[in-house]
């Protein structure tokens, strides 16, 4: 779409430098709109120009690029950009950011480099993402009725991949709800890979999820030996048998194809990527893309909202961290009974103990996103806010010290084997370490409520730093002559209206009005002529002003260097960040999933090794809320060797496809690791559940498919 032929690219000789500049970067970048940093806007130019004034809502203006010639332009100013970019990339656009990444001193052009490129997998901006929803990065390759999809969020470190049978991708897809997804593309000429037909015409012949943008690449991404070398490159290691997927080409193949698309698109800067996790699909229970859809776990049908989901009624989790992992949870419920007991006493610890429980959700409240966080710091892009929302996370864990001992049964990883097990290429470990060494070099550097960026300076206490706290007195102390110099020159010219003002363009001026130019002293020099006043300097306030602006542009420079050292120190600890981040997460669960069963009257399954289901009183989650304060008929279901099947039967609006849902949904739950809505649940594990049933019922709101269907013609 922004993969257009920039005008004037055939008289580059002739054009300005800056227009030199761009089309160099432009012709690098052809398939990405390409936002430009021109001092405090990013513009676009040519046709990215005229797709950004269309889908941005921008004025389109132009600008010269050589005698005679102009070249349509829209810009945007730096400090919004995220918001212009969240709206192009939800459009399906690529966005190449080109950085000022030289000194701007004024003289000579500023050289500019893309620091990266911005896809829907690829984004990082807080703006662009969903607190409690991870933004994953998909990657496909079919072969011979096998496939291997991986999946990376590079805003929380997690990767992983596994080798299917092929049946099973779409699934998956509906599982991960990735915003991009990788696939061969069989019309490149080196396209390679088995695949029989066109992958991309396959996944959404099979109904692949709405939202999910395919992304196709030549077939060389996809080559095992390539994949191989690019994962052995990345983890500095020399055999994948840490990993899990020696023996699994396929695994290996999409998993090396995202950490090549990463590096191209993050140019090169991957360090947030430290683990890589290999699983099964067959340790879960199986749920395809209809019956996630038809049991409307995270979503509605009809509108696509949380609310009135299953997720809807279960999310009270206070941090994003939780929000992502209960999401992760619901999404993937369990197979190993040991598994589940232990995710089941978690949940039952806070339960029973609603003191406990109330001050470990107090603690949780208003924790920042303490992976993300650590992630953007590692991954280069840390800004102030950042570094003092890990020092705010930090704090809060120290308050739950005092409680470690009770609370570190309820930190630990419940899977053996799972997402969150130990065994999980290092991504699945939690504990609650406060990192006190980190949290008090953030207190001791920043200043408190930091400004947004570093341009400006005042991120740094100058106690920190020596030649900080130097320059800071030099600026401080001419800042100070300049204050009182009003005063002084107001006795010296008895010009009562006399008065010292600054602006970023003429610097600092004594400013006199025309009625009083009389007595203006010789020791005045011209400045500005306004229509009422004139502006003068002096010397003396030359060189303060130069004292002023030196040391302010020293600040900035000092504190620069100091919050890279700042962001450098806790990078290295980001392994104990993360880990905490991880413990944090799976307290604000079970203590969710606690608070839930208390306030629903939920009740902990029984998981047994048999094939039968007996729920006793049992009532649908969703339903129940709905009726706000009416009673829920419960019911009974009973099954096991004897009664395997159970026709149901009933006249319109009668309740068949609530009782259907009910029953799936009690078992997911149970799987999960949640209590459960019934009096009594008896549930032996369940490897698959399927669901074709009132499509387009609006459960929540108590119309059944056929009150739709009527209330529709």
């Amino acid at each position: 779409m922004a993969g257009s032929r920039p005008a004037g690219i055939d008289t580059v000789s002739k054009a300005t430098p800056v227009r030199k500049q761009y089309l160099k970067i432009k012709a690098q970048h052809r398939d990405a709109i390409v936002f430009f940093r021109l001092g405090d806007f990013y513009e676009t130019f040519d046709q990215d120009a005229e797709v950004a004034a269309r889908e941005l809502d921008l004025v389109l203006t132009s600008r010269p690029i050589a005698k005679g010639q102009r070249v349509p332009m829209a810009g945007v100013p730096y400090h919004a950009v995220e918001g212009y970019i969240a709206r192009l990339i939800n459009k399906g656009y690529r966005v190449a950011i080109a950085d000022q990444v030289g000194e701007v001193t004024g003289r000579g052009l500023v050289a500019r480099e893309v620091t990266r490129v911005v896809t829907p997998g690829t984004v990082v901006e807080a703006a662009l993402l969903e607190d409690k929803r991870s933004n994953y990065l998909a990657a496909v390759v079919f072969d011979d009725g096998q496939a291997g999809l991986a999946h990376a969020d590079i805003t929380t470190g997690e990767f992983a991949t596994a080798q299917l049978p092929g049946s099973a991708v779409p699934g998956e897809l509906a599982r991960l709800q990735p915003r991009e997804c990788l696939v061969l593309d069989v019309g490149s000429s080196d396209g390679r890979g088995g695949e029989g037909s066109d992958p991309e015409a396959r996944l959404e012949g099979d109904g692949l999820s709405p939202g999910i943008h395919l992304t196709s690449l030549p077939g060389y991404r996809f080559e095992e030996g390539a994949a191989r070398q690019v994962l052995l490159d990345h983890f500095g290691v020399k055999t994948l048998n840490g990993f899990g997927c020696d023996g699994r080409p396929l695994a290996v193949r999409a998993a090396g194809a995202i950490v090549a698309y990463l590096r191209e698109t993050q140019m090169g800067a991957l360090a947030q990527i430290g683990g890589l996790r290999t699983y099964e699909i067959g340790c879960y229970m199986s749920l395809d893309a209809a019956t996630r859809r038809n049991l409307e776990l995270t979503e509605t049908i009809r509108e696509g909202s949380v609310q009135g989901s299953l997720l809807g009624v279960l999310d009270l989790t206070l941090t994003p961290m939780g929000g992502r992992l209960l999401r992760t949870r619901l999404a993937q419920p369990l197979l190993d009974r040991a598994d589940l007991e232990a995710r089941l006493d978690q949940v039952e610890a806070f339960y029973s103990d609603t003191v406990l429980r109330g001050r470990v959700r107090e603690a949780l409240k208003g924790i920042a996103d303490l992976e993300r966080l650590t992630n953007r710091v590692v991954g280069g892009i840390g800004r102030p806010r950042d570094l003092e929302g890990i020092r705010q996370a930090l704090q809060s864990v120290s308050s739950l010290q005092q409680l470690s001992g009770r609370l570190a049964p309820l930190v630990a990883s419940s899977d053996r084997n799972g997402p969150e097990g130990q065994g999980a290429g290092g991504q699945g470990r939690g504990d609650l370490d406060p990192c006190d060494d980190i949290g008090t070099l953030i207190a001791s550097a920043l200043v408190e409520d930091p400004p947004a960026d570093l341009s400006s300076g005042g991120v740094i206490r100058p106690a920190f730093s020596e030649e900080l706290a130097a320059i800071v007195n030099v600026a401080q102390d001419s800042k100070a002559w300049i204050a009182s110099l009003e005063s002084r020159e107001r006795e010296r010219t008895a010009i009562k209206n006399l008065k010292v003002g600054f602006n970023r363009v003429f610097g600092y001026y004594i400013e006199v009005t025309k009625a009083n130019l009389g007595r203006v002293p010789e020791d005045y020099i011209r400045k500005q002529t306004l229509v009422n006043a004139e502006r003068f300097f002096t010397p003396e306030l030359k060189e303060a002003e130069a004292q002023v602006l030196n040391s302010e542009e020293r600040q900035v420079e000092v504190e620069r260097r100091l919050f890279d050292q700042v962001c450098q120190q806790a990078a290295a600890r980001s392994g104990a960040l993360l880990r905490t981040a991880r413990g944090l997460a799976r307290l604000d669960v079970a203590a969710t999933l606690a608070e839930v069963a208390v306030r629903n009257r939920y009740i902990r399954p029984v998981m047994t090794e048999d094939e039968g289901l007996e729920i006793v009183a049992g009532r649908h989650p969703v339903v129940e809320q709905a009726l706000e304060g009416e009673p829920f008929t419960p019911n009974d279901l009973r099954t096991g060797d004897e009664e395997r099947i159970l026709v149901i039967t009933g006249p319109n609006i009668a309740g068949k496809s609530v009782y259907l849902r009910q029953n799936a949904i009690i078992v997911l739950m149970a799987q999960m690791g949640s209590f459960v809505p019934a009096d009594l649940a008896k549930i032996g594990i369940v490897d698959r559940i399927f669901t074709r049933i009132g499509a387009q019922d609006e459960v929540a709101a108590g119309q059944s498919t056929f009150m739709v269907e009527m209330v529709e013609t």
